[in-house]
C-alpha cells in the first residue's frame, strides 16, 4: 500500500541499520515520510478533469471525505502557497494545472525549486524569526490578490511555517517588536493555540486576511496540519480561515502572561462573511496521514500496530516514561504509534539539540533490552540538522564505548552532541513536510 523508500529517504539508513529492529523502525519512518510528502501528494490527490478542478481528499483528513470540484470553464487558476510545502506544492500545480494556471507565488522556508519554476513566483522568508523579507514577501501575496477578479480560481496551500513569514504589521509594529512579543509569550508558556491568536491580531495577511484579499475571486485552501488537533484557524494563524477571536481576547492572552500590547496595539481581524462565502478550507494532509502509513508499513512486516496518540504534549522527559512504561506492558511483536509535539523546559546554560534527541535520549534511560523508540521530526529538522534519533540497547552501548553519559547530557539538554557522538541520530536533510512529530516505540 506504502512505499518502503522515499524520494529523500533516510541518508544514514545503512548506518543506523545494524539490528532487525532498527531496520523495521527505519522502514515504518520512512513509509511515514512518503505518505506526507507534499508533491507527491499533491499530484495524487489533485486533477483537471473534463474542464473542472478536482481535489481527492484524504479521508482521514476531510469533514467531507471525499472531492473538491469546482467547473474552470472561462475561469483561471491562480496559485498561493504559504509555508515550509509552500515551493514543493507550487513544483506539483506547474505540473498538474498545465495551461489553466495563469500565475502565483509560493512563499516557503527555503526554495528547492531554483529555476524550475515557470510560472510561480518564489520568495523566501525567515523562519522562525520574522524579518523584513517577510514583510515585504506577505505584502507582495496580498497586493497580488487584490489584483484578481471574479473569474480566478485561487487554488491555496497553507502548511506550518506560515505564521512568521506572513508578516504585514501596522506600520507602528516592526519585525523586532513581534520578536520580542513572542519570545516573551513563549518564555511564560503560551500555546500555540494563543500564541496565533495574538499573531492573527498584528498582520494584516493572518486570521482571514488572504481570503479578504483576494475577494471576489473563489479561494480553494488546501491546508497541511502542525498544529495538535488539527484546528484550521490555528495553522499559519489561518490566512484564508475567518478568525473567531477577537482584539479582546488577543488582548486578554497579553494580559494572561503579563506582555504589554505591541507598538500601534492591535488590528481586528475581516469579520464580514462575504468575504468567506467562496472560501472552502480544507484539512490536506495531517498525522493522521503519516501514521496510517505506519502502521501498514508495521503490520506488512510483521508486527501488531496500534496508533496510541495523534496529539502528544507534555515535557519530553515524561513522555519518555509514558510511553517506556506502555512497551513494556505490550506483547512482543508491537509497534506503537505517537503523534505530537513535546516541550523541553531549558536551564541558563542548555546545549545544542531538539525536543526528539531529547525524548530519545531520556528514553534510554527507561527501555528494555528488547525495545526501541525513534521520535523525529516530520520536516526532517529537529532544531539542528539531526531529524530525531533512535534509543535502543545498541544507543547505549555506543554511549557506553564513547564515554557519553546520558545523565550528563540530559542535565544539560545537549541531546545534539550525545547522538552525534554516538552516531545514533536520524539523518534526513530539510523535508517537503510538515505535519507534527512523529515516534515510533517497538518491542521485539
Amino acid at each position: 500500500m506504502y512505499a518502503t523508500k522515499v524520494a529523500t529517504p533516510v541518508r544514514n539508513f545503512d548506518v543506523l541499520a545494524k539490528t532487525e529492529a532498527r531496520k523495521i523502525a527505519l522502514r515504518v519512518a520512512e513509509a511515514g515520510y512518503a505518505a506526507i510528502d507534499t508533491k507527491a501528494a499533491f499530484e495524487k490527490n489533485v486533477r483537471i478533469e473534463n474542464d473542472e478542478l478536482v481535489v481527492g481528499l484524504p479521508a482521514e483528513a476531510s469533514a467531507q471525505a471525499g472531492e473538491i470540484r469546482r467547473p474552470l470553464a472561462e475561469r483561471r487558476i491562480f496559485f498561493v502557497g504559504v509555508g515550509k510545502c509552500a515551493v514543493a506544492a507550487a513544483e506539483a500545480a506547474e505540473k498538474v494545472f498545465g495551461e489553466h494556471l495563469s500565475g502565483g507565488i509560493a512563499l516557503d522556508v527555503h526554495n528547492t525549486a531554483d529555476e524550475r519554476l515557470k510560472k510561480i513566483e518564489v520568495r523566501v522568508g525567515t523562519h522562525p524569526k520574522p524579518s523584513e523579507q517577510n514583510v515585504a514577501a506577505a505584502k507582495r501575496i496580498v497586493e497580488l490578490l487584490e489584483g484578481l477578479g471574479d473569474d480566478i480560481l485561487v487554488l491555496a496551500l497553507i502548511s506550518g511555517g506560515g505564521s512568521s513569514l506572513l508578516c504585514f504589521h501596522d506600520t507602528a509594529m516592526t519585525c523586532i517588536d513581534e520578536d520580542m512579543l513572542f519570545d516573551a509569550l513563549t518564555d511564560k508558556g503560551a500555546t500555540i493555540q494563543e500564541l496565533n491568536t495574538v499573531r492573527k491580531h498584528i498582520s494584516y495577511a493572518r486570521g482571514g486576511g488572504l481570503a479578504k484579499a483576494a475577494y471576489p475571486a473563489e479561494v480553494v485552501s488546501l491546508i497541511i496540519s502542525d498544529v495538535p488537533g488539527n484546528g484550521i484557524e490555528y495553522v499559519a494563524s489561518g490566512p484564508t480561515v475567518k478568525d473567531t477571536s477577537t482584539i479582546a481576547d488577543a488582548a486578554g492572552i497579553l494580559a494572561r502572561y503579563g506582555v504589554p500590547l505591541p507598538p500601534g496595539g492591535l488590528l481586528e481581524t475581516p469579520k464580514d462573511e462575504k468575504y468567506f462565502e467562496h472560501v472552502t478550507n480544507e484539512l490536506f494532509l495531517t498525522n493522521r496521514t503519516a501514521l496510517d502509513a505506519m502502521a501498514a508499513e508495521a503490520t506488512r512486516l510483521g508486527y501488531a500496530a496500534r496508533i496510541e496518540n495523534e496529539a502528544f504534549h507534555g515535557e519530553a522527559r515524561e513522555l519518555a516514561h509514558d510511553i517506556a512504561e506502555k512497551l513494556h506492558a505490550a506483547p512482543p511483536k508491537t509497534a506503537l504509534l505517537f503523534a505530537g509535539e513535546s516541550t523541553v523546559t531549558l536551564g541558563e546554560h542548555p546545549g545544542k539539540g531538539g525536543r526528539n534527541q531529547e525524548l530519545a535520549l531520556a528514553a534510554l534511560e527507561y527501555i528494555h533490552d528488547d525495545e526501541l523508540i525513534l521520535p523525529f521530526a516530520s520536516d526532517g529538522k529537529d532544531a539542528t540538522e539531526h531529524a530525531g534519533a533512535l534509543a535502543d540497547e545498541l544507543t547505549k552501548e555506543h554511549a557506553a564505548a564513547e564515554g557519553a553519559s546520558i545523565p550528563d547530557a540530559l542535565v544539560s539538554h545537549a541531546s545534539y552532541d550525545f547522538f552525534k557522538k554516538t552516531g545514533d541520530a536520524l539523518v534526513t536533510g530539510l523535508l517537503e513536510s510538515n505535519v507534527s512529530d512523529l515516534l515510533i516505540a517497538l518491542k521485539n
